[in-house]
């Protein structure tokens, strides 16, 4: 895959963890934040897929059955 450089810009303290967590999964920091935006747009992908799915079962409804309460829970009268 061909890759593209990028700015980021983080606060110090984030990206001091950032560095300790790449290098307990002995990662590079670049690989870490390269695999967590890719989640995000996996997450994103999968989010717009299923939103059509979604919709048409709303529109769609529920078949719930009938239902009725039993006499000890109707109203007094």
């Amino acid at each position: 895959m061909k890759t593209q450089n990028v700015t980021l810009s983080l606060p110090r303290a984030l990206l001091k963890k950032v560095k300790i967590v790449a290098a307990k999964r002995e990662t590079s920091v670049s690989a870490l934040l390269a695999a967590s935006r890719e989640e995000i747009v996996r997450r994103d992908d999968d989010y717009e897929a299923a939103m059509p799915r979604v919709l048409a079962r709303i529109r769609k409804g529920y078949n719930l059955g009938t239902w009725w309460r039993s006499r000890s829970h109707r109203a007094p009268g």
